[in-house]
């Protein structure tokens, strides 16, 4: 026999490593609480609560595979809609946990997509379309929610009225302007061999609009955890994207800690450790034990020749 392809050996190494993480990750989610500190928040949760909590997960996936809908129209493709949730599911569910999108989430559609016939310029423009995708609808969601609740915000980031509101009107002014400039440039950007051109329009408000609006299903999720303290949506909100900012700026793998520590900063006593270890495990843990395994079906199927749909030229979008 001969020896395996390159590609399948980063294909089960990345499985590998995804299960290796996984179990780390969840030790030091549980080192930092005690099981009952766990089950207590957990009893505290009603069903109708937790139930929601889960919706508001699983509705927060549907609309991440939005954004690989909407970039896969974005490089004038087709692809059957199933295989984009796939590749969106198993990417995030593991990307989410382990951090650094661009390497982990990036490297795994790199993997599905250049097996059902993409171009490696096309996917790395799909990555980046989704990449800005998170962008956009962080910085929507954020000028909404310090607009709609100033105080928390600026306690939160320890700012005055005028600046607060300054920051507010500033993310929107950024959205407003990333539309206009879809909307009247057509000129292409050029880095190195790879062009990449704004979307449409019509593409880029449907992806602020996606964006911002599975940014929302998350506050929501994390909001019916935190529902027996009391807390208003709005703070959940505020409290969810201002978190979201100091991951991506530290770089923790997965958020592990800074999610939850800023959140705690904002909500105060009304965000508990133990409740903030139920929105990880509902929207980062139950995900990823379900990706892992799906990747694993994925790659048998992969093998077995039943996934090898190419992807189909379409005509070029308005």
């Amino acid at each position: 026999m001969g020896r395996p392809p390159m590609k399948r050996i980063l294909g089960v190494t990345l499985m590998a490593v995804g299960f290796v993480l996984a179990a780390y990750f969840l030790y030091k989610t549980f080192s930092e609480v005690s099981y009952a500190q766990v089950v207590e928040s957990f009893s505290r949760i009603s069903t109708v609560h937790l139930l929601a909590a889960l919706g508001f997960a699983a509705a927060s996936y549907a609309c991440l595979s939005g954004f690989d809908a909407i970039s896969i129209r974005y490089v004038r493709r087709k692809l059957p809609y199933h295989q984009i949730a796939l590749a969106s599911f198993v990417s995030l569910s593991i990307g989410h946990s382990v951090g650094m999108a661009g390497l982990s989430s990036g490297g795994i559609r790199y993997r599905y997509y250049k097996h059902w016939g993409l171009t490696t310029e096309e996917v790395a423009k799909i990555i980046l379309f989704c990449g800005v995708s998170v962008g956009v609808g962080m910085i929507a969601l954020s000028g909404i929610v310090i607009l709609l609740n100033p105080g928390d915000a600026s306690k939160a980031l320890r700012l005055g009225s005028s600046e607060t509101y300054a920051l507010g009107f500033a993310c929107l002014a950024t959205i407003a302007a990333y539309l206009a400039l879809s909307a009247f440039v057509s000129k292409e950007l050029k880095i190195w061999k790879w062009r990449f051109e704004l979307p449409s329009f019509r593409l880029a408000a449907v992806q602020v609009l996606t964006a911002t609006l599975n940014f929302a299903l998350v506050s929501a999720c994390l909001h019916e955890l935190v529902a027996t303290a009391d807390v208003s949506y709005l703070k959940s909100a505020t409290a969810f994207v201002l978190a979201n900012f100091a991951v991506l700026i530290t770089h923790a793998p997965g958020g592990l800690g800074v999610l939850e520590a800023t959140v705690q900063h904002v909500m105060g006593d009304q965000g508990s450790i133990g409740t903030l270890v139920a929105f990880r495990i509902i929207y980062f843990f139950i995900p990823l034990f379900i990706g892992l395994p799906v990747s694993l079906l994925a790659e048998a199927m992969f093998k077995s020749g039943r996934m090898n749909t190419q992807g189909q030229q379409i005509e070029a979008v308005a």
